[in-house]
């Protein structure tokens, strides 16, 4: 369904499973799996599944990388929604969730460290800690919980696992780990063999049990106070098409039973009573109606409507409400508009007002990391999110749902406090061959950014900036240009400073249309000398659209649907023969990057355009002259 957020379960026989409903807390361990995009955590999750007991039995999955079931995860390769998993092992049932490793996705992985009691990080035994790491690893760290180090895909070429072992013992320390916390427990490992071992020779690694055996070992039981009321923190929300919406959160304390009246406290305090349509426990991947849930368990309930992430499920005769949990705040915001181009319904399911207001509603249910709030004009919202990555994200669901809208450029959310204006700084890190180091720090020198370390090891540097928010801001392109592809660069947000000042990070002027019509060969010709094409011959487009890049900083009006003339008269040349050039394909990414603050991006299911916000020559100079 549209604005769900997490793949539907595997169907189950329930009987089959003989699911034990009333386990002994001390026979519970939860955890989270952490980790920097691409360390290989979704993997080894797999690979924990597929070694568990029975779980071929109950589901028949023999696929990999089978948590990262969303379409856009599979693509992308990377977890971008968090999941629930169980598997059993020796008499005991291990809640698994697996997090995000992206900070834009921070939201989802803030809500998680409250239903854990311990952590597996994953670290790339060749790449070490990364910044992503290192943000997720902060949050378990704070929360207090015990973390099992994982150094995973031994088998790489160029696998350095000692060495990825001390600086993750460096960054226990500079994030301010207790003594306990940092003499943690290794475990080596190889996610795609499903191998691991507590040396890092792989010939001596037979299975996945050493990861399992460790969790049991180090990870404590979920501690229940026997003497308090039922309490239940909602920490993710789904929605199903037959039971509704779905609240998953752990159970601190008592026991959750199948329509039985509860209390529901709301964030704002409120208390009101409500009946469970449905209890769930999961078993492998999948959720199972369960008559009754005890303490210490990961659950899934069903039959509030209005319930909603960070509130408490509690006793009706005894409401005791939970601490809420505080997300950080968003740091940049864009507009989603209503389509108002002369495509305008041509490609698109859902494309009114109502529709998209229901949508980013619905999404906001799920997302408390996002904010949407409406405009003076009643077919324009204002989204704010983590970061661009957030964002596009959820532009890219809707658009794959059917829906058909414009946004407006990404911009930063700026702050006052004590008469001055602050904006977002993250930490932007980076590698790069080492001979591209001058031009990287000349373009975030532009950008505002104060490099604040640098080192050099086998060729490659790796360098760290304090860099406004806004300076990221279509950054990613000109980089790797800079770097020839050969560039990583990731950021974390890290704080709230005083207004850096006024910069141009992003100059570029466009090649527009002017005229509809479909792309002539002859007309694209003639525009090419003036920049770069993102369109092809034989495309239909409209007066206003984006069609390329002006190679100066400056707008100018083509003709691309220009033909040429035919007459009886040969002309010079002829004979020969001329070609265009390969255009330049742009990715939803690619043009929220791009386009400036007088255009938008027109996203459809079929299509994604870029236009001027004023789409005739005459419009727009009369919006100029109005200050418009």
């Amino acid at each position: 369904m549209a604005g769900s957020r997490f793949p539907d379960p595997l169907p189950v026989n329930v009987r089959e499973l003989k699911i034990k409903t009333t386990m002994d807390p001390k026979n519970i361990r939860n955890i989270a799996i952490i980790a920097h995009v691409d360390h290989g955590k979704t993997t080894l999750v797999d690979a924990l599944l597929k070694q568990s007991a029975d779980f071929k039995l109950k589901t028949g999955a023999d696929d990999t990388l089978i948590m990262d079931s969303n379409e856009l995860e599979r693509e992308r390769g990377i977890t971008i929604f968090s999941k629930n998993a169980a598997v059993h092992y020796g008499g005991i049932k291990i809640n698994i969730v697996d997090t995000p490793g992206h900070a834009d996705f921070g939201g989802e992985v803030e809500r998680i460290m409250r239903m854990v009691d311990g952590i597996l990080l994953l670290v790339d035994a060749k790449e070490g800690p990364m910044p992503q790491t290192k943000f997720v690893l902060k949050k378990a760290i704070q929360a207090g919980h015990k973390v099992i180090v994982v150094i995973n895909k031994i088998d790489k070429p160029g696998a350095r696992p000692n060495w990825a072992l001390e600086r993750t013992f460096d960054l226990f320390i500079e994030l301010g780990a207790s003594d306990e916390q940092a003499e943690f427990p290794v475990v080596y490992a190889s996610g795609a063999q499903g191998k691991a071992g507590y040396a890092h020779e792989l010939s001596e690694m037979t299975d996945i049990r050493p990861v399992f055996d460790t969790i049991i070992k180090y990870i404590p039981s979920p501690v229940v106070d026997e003497t308090k009321p039922l309490q239940m923190l909602t920490v993710n929300l789904f929605y199903d098409n037959y039971k509704g919406k779905i609240a998953i959160g752990r159970l601190y304390s008592g026991t959750l039973k199948k329509n039985v009246e509860v209390a529901h406290i709301g964030r704002d305090g409120v208390t009101k009573k409500a009946s469970l349509t449905n209890v769930m426990l999961f078993d492998g991947l999948a959720r199972v109606d369960v008559d009754e849930a005890t303490a210490g368990d990961i659950v899934a309930i069903a039959g509030i409507t209005d319930v909603s992430i960070g509130e408490t499920i509690t006793d009706k005769d005894n409401p005791q409400p939970l601490p809420t949990i505080d997300i950080e705040e968003p740091t940049v915001k864009m507009n989603f508009m209503v389509n108002n181009s002369p495509f305008a319904g041509k490609e698109g399911q859902f494309v009114t007002s109502r529709h998209l207001a229901e949508r980013l509603a619905k999404e906001v249910d799920t997302d408390v990391a996002l904010r949407v709030n409406a405009t003076d004009t009643f077919d324009t919202w204002e989204v704010a999110g983590r970061g661009e990555l957030h964002l596009s994200i959820l532009i890219e669901k809707m658009r794959r749902e059917g829906y058909e809208f414009q946004v407006s450029r990404p911009q930063v959310i700026f702050h006052e406090k004590n008469g001055k204006k602050l904006e977002p700084m993250e930490v932007l890190s980076v590698e790069v061959p080492e001979d591209a180091t001058g031009v990287v720090i000349e373009e975030m020198g532009k950008r505002k950014g104060n490099m604040k370390d640098m080192r050099v090891e086998n060729s490659m540097a790796y360098m760290d900036f304090l860099v406004p928010t806004r300076g990221l801001i279509g950054l990613r392109t000109i980089f790797m240009t800079k770097t020839k592809g050969m560039g990583i660069m990731n950021s974390i947000f890290e704080d709230y400073e005083e207004y850096k000042g006024d910069f141009e990070s992003n100059p570029h002027g466009s090649l527009v249309a002017s005229e509809s019509g479909i792309t002539r060969a002859y007309g694209m010709m003639g525009s090419e000398d003036r920049g770069e094409l993102f369109i092809s011959p034989g495309l239909e487009v409209y007066e206003g659209e984006i069609v390329g890049q002006n190679a100066k900083a400056m707008d100018i009006r083509v003709n691309v649907c220009k033909e040429k003339q035919l007459s009886n008269m040969r002309s010079k040349g002829v004979g020969g023969m001329e070609f265009l050039k390969v255009p330049r394909t742009l990715s939803l990414e690619d043009s929220l990057e791009y386009i400036g603050d007088d255009e938008l991006v027109e996203v459809t299911p079929k299509s994604i355009r870029m236009r001027k916000i004023y789409l005739t020559e005459i419009d727009e100079k009369r919006a100029n002259r109005s200050g418009g």
